[in-house]
């Protein structure tokens, strides 16, 4: 009797940096952490459609380049003229997902649950900037990329989607197959500073 393959919902899926995580040393000028599960809609969507999405999602969807906007654990991560990552850690998607597709029901817009598309990594501590410009060339500097700003960029050759939460508190949304890769990168740059 042959057993049909079990059915792997996007947040039960492995975490490729756990393991990595478990061995990473402590190196409080530049902490590695990797995130837990979240729930991670891709939003497209025209001018109708906006307003609506952001108050389904519960965050207004921010309107100005390269920022993000958050409330209530729930970030917002402009990527383009008309794309938005919207993010929330521990949730479940599909709650989000009909809330949202109810309210642009008839509007034009696309929203993709991609949830199992992608892990998170927090880069922390003084620094932080220094070990993520080793594979980064974006100047990190608090003046050109402040707090509540996120770009689409890479990780050597990796896309990631960065964000700037606090002066010294990053976070990497990083495609699951290239975790790994960015994690060993990240830990190459930052034994330097042990």
């Amino acid at each position: 009797m042959v057993e049909s393959p079990s059915v792997i919902t996007p947040l039960a899926a492995a975490n490729p940096l756990t393991a990595l995580a478990a061995v990473s040393r402590d190196i409080a000028a530049a902490r590695l952490a990797a995130l837990g599960d979240a729930a991670r809609l891709a939003f497209r969507g025209r001018e109708a459609a906006i307003g609506p999405a952001g108050e389904a999602f519960g965050v207004a969807l921010p309107r100005e380049a390269c920022r993000f906007n958050a409330a209530n654990g729930r970030f917002a991560f402009w990527l383009g003229p008309d794309e938005w990552l919207l993010l929330v850690p521990d949730a479940e998607p599909a709650p989000l997902f009909a809330a949202i597709e109810a309210a642009t029901s008839g509007l034009p817009h696309s929203l993709v649950d991609v949830s199992a598309r992608s892990v998170g990594i927090e880069v922390a501590g003084e620094k932080a900037a220094f070990v993520l410009n080793q594979g980064n060339p974006l100047d990190l500097s608090l003046g050109a990329f402040p707090v509540g700003m996120c770009t689409r960029t890479l990780f050597h050759k990796a896309e990631i989607v960065l964000v700037r939460h606090a002066p010294d508190v990053f976070h990497l949304d990083v495609w699951r197959s290239f975790a790994p890769y960015v994690w060993e990168l990240l830990e190459d740059a930052r034994r330097e500073l042990a």
